[in-house]
């Protein structure tokens, strides 16, 4: 059984990526967990018959899967883990939103996604406080041969962000199955190359700030009446609270008060 982190190695992780721009916790997730999600991600994969985009950006071999959220109970426990959300929490703060939530299954033969970094679309001046923090379950081992996330550490510090069409020098993030890599949004980094047999599969886990748009439209993507089934906590996290006190509310209550007449956040100006 994985042991939960204690409080002072969160806030280790959380300053290694305010330092670095970068941290992985090794040995993060149950690895029976680990393989229930591989299984299920299989299984979605035959019955959605995923097939590679074939653009630069996801890759000609690599199949992905989108919104997991929606497909079952498995992928509920993945936002929520109480070895990743705390870091993200410390990282952002804990009125986080869940920006996205996909598989990246890089096959054999595929090519290295050219370096970007997650925030570049954000039309504001860098360096800047993070605003998305994203990270990476590791469903099977990561290493330099089979496309192992590439790193470029400490360009989250960078005044600009980099060029799509430009080669980089970066550092493959190796790493066991059930660990989990943790990244600033403007780090520079990519996919790497995958030059075995195997597959490497990934879990994207994507969180941005509460005042920031999600990725993934989660109030559309995802029916109310399977929201009404989730934890609290996640159902803020897909964006059914407020952020800090008003961002986001329905007539001052908060979309869970509002849609399933459950308890909700006090709105700001109710507090002072």
């Amino acid at each position: 059984m994985t042991a939960t982190l204690d409080a002072a190695t969160v806030s280790e992780h959380a300053k290694r990526v305010a330092e670095d721009g970068y941290t992985i916790v090794e040995d993060a997730i149950d690895l029976d967990v680990v393989d229930a999600i591989a299984d299920d991600l299989a299984r979605l994969e035959r019955e959605l018959n995923t097939q590679p985009a074939a653009n630069s950006f996801e890759g000609a071999n690599t199949l992905r899967v989108y919104n997991l959220l929606k497909y079952g109970k498995v992928w509920e426990q993945i936002p929520v883990h109480p070895n990743v959300l705390p870091i993200i929490d410390k990282v952002l703060d804990p009125g986080c939103l869940i920006s996205s939530l996909s598989s990246i299954n890089i096959g054999s033969g595929e090519t290295a996604q050219p370096i970007h970094a997650d925030d570049q679309l954000i039309p504001i001046p860098k360096p800047h406080p993070p605003t998305v923090c994203n990270s990476m379950w590791a469903i099977t081992d990561f290493t330099e041969a089979n496309g192992a996330t590439r790193l470029m550490p400490g360009t989250h510090l960078f005044d600009h962000s980099p060029r799509y069409d430009r080669p980089y020098e970066s550092l493959p993030a190796e790493m066991a199955k059930g660990s989990v890599l943790v990244w600033h949004g403007s780090m520079w980094h990519g996919g790497g190359a995958n030059q075995t047999d195997e597959r490497r599969i990934g879990i994207a886990m994507n969180y941005c700030a509460g005042y920031i748009r999600q990725q993934e439209n989660q109030q559309l993507g995802l029916p109310p009446s399977l929201v009404k089934t989730f934890a609290p906590r996640l159902q803020e996290l897909v964006g059914y609270g407020i952020y800090t006190g008003l961002i986001g509310h329905i007539d001052k209550r908060s979309p869970a008060n509002a849609l399933f007449g459950e308890a909700g956040d006090q709105m700001l100006w109710d507090s002072i």
